[in-house]
């Protein structure tokens, strides 16, 4: 009983150096870490203890130092392939540069985040401003004389040409043909019992039918008419279009410059100042014209990157500002 427990503790401690060197089976690359080093050096002590000298009288050592393979061949026992180690380590490599690539892309997502978030807050704080406060006026412009205005329309920093009456005297204004009258008669005025919104709805139609003396009368009559109308905004701004469309850019500009500055937060009040810009162009100036752009991309930063920057930017290549 004696012998057999004695000779059962070495082959138990055999086992476990087996296993222990399954782990030390490994190039040279992998043997540099630290940890492996240090299992080595406590194996080889216990290895010594229980082989002295490598005296087999009582059994032949299941693991020996020649059992290790080499950096460059298949080792023999239970050594490990140098070559499926090798894959190993090469795929923990690919696998750790994409874990580097993912985190850098998380890193400059999450950048990006930030910067949109807070460019979303300037841009809610910069609306909310211009839908409840008069913005600043716009630069001055030296030497320049505003023409006369009516008594109800703003004065403002950027001077414009007071628009052609809507209606001419008739002894200068030449009959339409029977055919424009019957044109003109064609197109329908609806009626949906909100009065201002069918006297709108009518211009609009006027002028998307090319009728733009027409549609001047008709815009005119609707914001006499409704002057507290929802859509007042959107009727001053499709009134300067029609006469900046029948080639009368002075007078649209003042149209364009009103609804701006009568009403910054409406809803057309922006592209009211790209056509102003638009019309200043048409009229060779430059200087009102760049500073209506600048109003614009100051004032309206959400459209200029948004439902406006196609305008915007077409605009801007028009035009050289300092």
């Amino acid at each position: 009983m004696t012998r057999m427990s004695a000779l059962g503790a070495p082959k138990a401690i055999a086992g476990v150096l087996g296993a222990g060197l399954m782990l030390v089976a490994m190039p040279a690359a992998a043997q540099a870490d630290p940890r492996i080093d240090r299992i080595e050096r406590q194996i080889s002590a216990l290895q010594r203890a229980v082989f002295p000298g490598g005296d087999e009288r009582f059994f032949e050592p299941e693991i020996t130092p020649e059992t290790r393979p080499t950096g460059t061949g298949t080792g023999t026992g239970t050594g490990v392939s140098s070559s499926a180690i090798t894959d190993v380590l090469a795929r923990l490599d690919a696998i750790e540069s994409q874990l580097a690539r993912l985190t850098a892309a998380t890193e400059v997502n999450q950048n990006a985040l930030a910067r949109m978030e807070e460019r979303v807050i300037r841009l809610e704080a910069g609306q909310a401003t211009a839908a409840t406060a008069t913005p600043a006026p716009l630069p001055s412009l030296a030497g320049a004389t505003p023409a006369p205005t009516p008594a109800t329309r703003p004065t403002g920093v950027i001077p414009v040409p007071t628009p052609t009456p809507t209606a001419t005297p008739a002894t200068t204004t030449p009959r339409p043909s029977a055919e424009r009258v019957a044109a003109v008669q064609a197109i329908v005025k609806p009626a949906t019992g909100d009065a201002g919104d069918d006297e709108y709805t009518y211009g609009f139609r006027l002028w998307e039918a090319g009728f733009y003396p027409e549609a001047q009368q008709q815009l005119a009559r609707f914001l006499d008419l409704h002057p507290g109308h929802r859509q007042v905004s959107r009727g001053r701004n499709l009134l300067g279009r029609a006469f900046l469309d029948d080639g009368q850019p002075s007078a649209a500009a003042s149209y364009f410059f009103e609804n701006y500055q009568s009403d910054p937060g409406g809803e057309r009040a922006g592209d009211s100042l790209l056509y102003l810009t638009e019309a200043m162009i048409a009229i060779n100036d430059t200087n009102r014209a760049c500073i209506a752009l600048a109003e614009f991309g100051e004032t309206y930063p959400a459209l200029a990157i948004g439902r406006l920057q196609s305008m915007y930017d077409t605009l801007r290549g028009r035009v050289t500002c300092n």
